[in-house]
């Protein structure tokens, strides 16, 4: 497959999940366990939708780590990046301009952030105001968990790949069930990048940068992670 395909399939799949994911939690009135359903479905969709196209990543912090693992050059990663944030970025102007013809305050628009990022307001409706420190380890390592069940199911020694769209997504909803309430659940810098530029929040840009960090340090820890206790490469050769 050509890369100029799978970018296009990037770009497409990561702004169906910001429409979907992003979507629920701003019109849906369904909860936090609303809001994680809806990204895991977005997620299985995409998986069995694009992906035999591109491998359906629609996260930079995926492409990561598929690249540390060995699975991609780092010009295909770079490729994939471009491709993800702007399919982000598109899916969160139409969220806003949805909103803004529904009359709507964009408010936090969904955005992520930690602390004084959340009012009175939502820590009443169940949001926890977690410190930096809190925040960084919530999304390192929720987004190792999700990179090692990836990588696990996608790899090519797994026998039950025709499930693994299905698992991935379940463990995505699993992951924001889990985070929502501490950091709004990125996991995903494009989906962070795209949310927080949009954002009425004033914390929403300064604080973008550790939903962009840590996502990226747990993708590259299970990258490396993945190939070490899988003896791939070397003990291969032994």
């Amino acid at each position: 497959m050509k890369l100029c395909n799978k970018m296009a399939a990037e770009f497409f799949g990561t702004a169906v999940l910001v429409l979907g994911g992003c979507g629920t939690a701003l019109f849906g009135h369904v909860g936090f366990l609303g809001v994680a359903i809806a990204f895991g479905l977005t997620i299985v969709a995409a998986a069995y939708g694009i992906g035999h196209i591109s491998g359906a990543h629609l996260n930079p912090a995926v492409s990561l780590g598929v690249f540390v693992n060995g699975r991609m050059t780092w010009q295909e990663m770079l490729s994939y990046w471009c491709a993800q944030i702007l399919g982000a970025i598109c899916a969160a102007a139409i969220l806003f301009g949805i909103a803004k013809s529904a009359g709507m305050e964009i408010g936090t628009f969904a955005a992520n952030g930690y602390g004084d990022f959340f009012s009175d307001a939502d820590v009443a409706g169940g949001y926890l105001r977690t410190n930096v420190c809190g925040a960084f380890v919530t999304e390192c390592v929720l987004t190792f968990v999700f990179l090692m069940v990836i990588l696990g199911v996608t790899d090519s020694k797994h026998n039950n790949g025709a499930f693994g769209g299905l698992a991935i997504g379940l463990t995505l909803t699993l992951i924001h069930l889990i985070s929502i309430p501490l950091t709004n659940t990125s996991v995903n810098p494009a989906r962070s990048i795209s949310q927080a530029i949009f954002s009425e929040n004033a914390l929403a840009l300064p604080q973008l940068w550790l939903f962009i960090v840590a996502p990226l340090v747990g993708a590259a820890l299970a990258g490396w992670c993945y190939k070490l206790i899988t003896c791939e490469g070397k003990c291969e050769k032994k």
